[in-house]
């Protein structure tokens, strides 16, 4: 739980519609049950929306500052990793691993999955936006529910976008760095806490973990993901841009995760 101590609100810098805005503006009303869920659908896709993930994260402490200090609490977020696993997500503090889902290409069971845990802000990738029928009542579920969505890109960059987050401080690029290393045992043994708490690291299933999600990626998509991050930094710091829409628009554009790029889909399946 490094986030706890390593992150904070005052980290990032945000702009809506070109105007400087806050975290709040971000994902207003923000309360003490509200939980990220982050759709990835390629290799390390989901850092493209690190900045996103890791305001969350600050708000999920924030809220209720007891969990920075008083409990050992890992920050409700949720990765769903479409198809298959698409690289651990694991060091930005997605523990323990039922954080990680790994869905079917089946838009029902993905949504299922969001359903289940209680997503309440929603992270899906730019794909094109797809008309489908989901299983009886679990659209409305969501809708009912999401109270906040968004589009980000695996790059970490979208058109149209209405939403940018930079970091101010190197320690918001801790997170993107880790997860982007290659699995090594002692590199792990070698993290010592510095709250006094225990680190996931030292944690037999965490490193179990890391050893199985190895083989989800290659190193050729790890050197992409890597160039990739590295053109959004200036002076060691990352931007990002992200594009608000509606929970129906997030849930369409859901849909069409994992699928090629140009695949050509019919406008609606059935449940």
């Amino acid at each position: 739980m490094h986030v706890a101590s390593l992150l904070k609100s005052d980290m990032f810098d945000v702009r809506i519609g070109g105007q400087p805005a806050s975290i709040a503006d971000v994902l207003p009303g923000w309360h003490a049950h509200d939980r990220l869920g982050l759709v990835i659908d390629e290799a390390f896709g989901g850092i493209g929306a690190s900045h996103l993930l890791q305001i969350a994260m600050t708000a999920y402490y924030d809220v209720k500052p007891s969990r920075r200090n008083e409990l050992t609490v890992y920050p409700e977020v949720y990765a769903f990793h479409i198809g298959k696993g698409h690289g651990a997500h694991a060091p930005y503090d997605f523990w323990p691993a039922r954080k990680e889902v790994i869905t079917s290409m089946d838009h029902r069971e993905v949504l299922d999955a969001i359903n289940d845990r209680g997503i309440t802000r929603l992270a899906v990738p730019e794909r094109s936006p797809r008309i489908v029928v989901h299983r009886p009542k679990e659209e409305d579920a969501a809708l009912d529910r999401i109270a906040s969505a968004f589009v980000y890109s695996p790059s970490g960059r979208v058109p149209q976008a209405d939403l940018i987050i930079s970091g101010n401080d190197r320690r918001t690029e801790y997170n993107p760095s880790q997860v982007l290393k290659s699995f090594s045992e002692e590199r792990l043994a070698a993290i010592k806490p510095t709250s006094g708490k225990p680190v996931k690291e030292a944690d037999d299933s965490y490193v179990l973990w890391l050893r199985e999600r190895a083989a989800d990626t290659t190193e050729a998509e790890r050197n992409v993901a890597e160039r990739r991050r590295a053109t959004l930094r200036e002076n060691g710091l990352a931007t990002e841009s992200y594009r608000r829409v509606s929970v129906t628009e997030a849930l369409q554009r859901l849909a069409s995760a994992g699928l090629p790029s140009g695949a050509v889909v019919r406008n609606c399946t059935t449940a």
